[in-house]
């Protein structure tokens, strides 16, 4: 390819080579083991321009045609006033999405509202986001939360808890709020972040890189070559610690779950 990236928009006329099957196909399997998503569900994809949520909507957006069900999915991306994205990344964005087919809006929010009273960190940050996220899908009548989180955000998830919370505690892929008012979910739960990565190496995704003052120094990215080391000890040592844990049960559903997908080429 002599480094120019190959555009997108490829994929989405049906050129999809097995290994972006497979992730598709690994995206359903998550979805149908949590019964995530059924017939007439409304999804709303938290969508923060990284390339995991541009990948997770490239992978609903795909599978939905190959589906004997149809739900609909929107995407919201939270601009903050005092980072904003700037113009020519929201046209990309909006571009992006436009060609999956999926609506997307952008709200203009303070990343550091007065409740906070000065403080700031990680945890503060993600409450707000999550916060904003949970009162558009009230306000839409939506139910499903869809949230880019794949594998590796898991075990670094319980790691952080095990090591620095005395807790054997993690991320759920479905994780119910408000009595089952609102769920969380994490389609990609069984998904490597090596492959999101190889998405936005080889693929024009529109992805843009957040300002966080934290992005290299949090406890998580320092975790991510603990657990590289550990996957060179044992190559599935994520699968392990995946494992390791109980998992809530998924949505109560009156309809079938979904059929796994059984695709072109795989």
């Amino acid at each position: 390819m002599n480094g120019e990236k190959i555009s997108y928009k490829t994929l989405l006329d049906g050129d999809i080579p097995p290994w972006v099957m497979r992730f598709i196909k690994l995206v359903g399997k998550g979805i149908n083991d949590y019964s995530m998503i059924n017939d007439g569900d409304k999804v709303l994809i938290a969508a923060s321009g990284g390339k995991d949520s541009l990948a997770l909507s490239l992978a609903l957006s795909l599978r939905k045609k190959w589906l004997p069900i149809s739900y609909s999915l929107s995407a919201l991306m939270i601009d903050w006033i005092e980072h904003p994205i700037g113009d020519d990344n929201l046209d990309r964005l909006k571009e992006y999405y436009d060609a999956l087919g999926i609506p997307l809006e952008v709200l203009k929010e303070k990343q550091f509202p007065p409740s906070f009273k000065g403080d700031f960190n990680c945890y503060l940050c993600a409450r707000n986001r999550r916060r904003i996220l949970f009162e558009k899908a009230s306000a839409t009548g939506t139910k499903l939360i869809a949230m880019g989180h794949h594998l590796d955000d898991l075990v670094e998830t319980s790691l952080m808890n095990l090591a620095f919370r005395a807790s054997f505690s993690t991320m759920q892929p479905v994780q119910e709020f408000f009595s089952g008012k609102i769920y969380v979910i994490r389609p990609m739960i069984l998904v490597h972040e090596t492959v999101t990565s190889r998405l936005k190496e080889i693929y024009d995704l529109p992805t843009i890189k957040p300002v966080c003052p934290y992005d290299q120094t949090n406890v998580r990215a320092r975790l991510k070559p603990i657990v590289s080391e550990l996957c060179h000890i044992d190559k599935l040592a994520r699968e392990h610690i995946y494992a390791s844990h109980t998992y809530d049960h998924p949505l109560v559903r009156e309809e079938k779950h979904e059929t796994n997908i059984v695709a072109n080429g795989e």
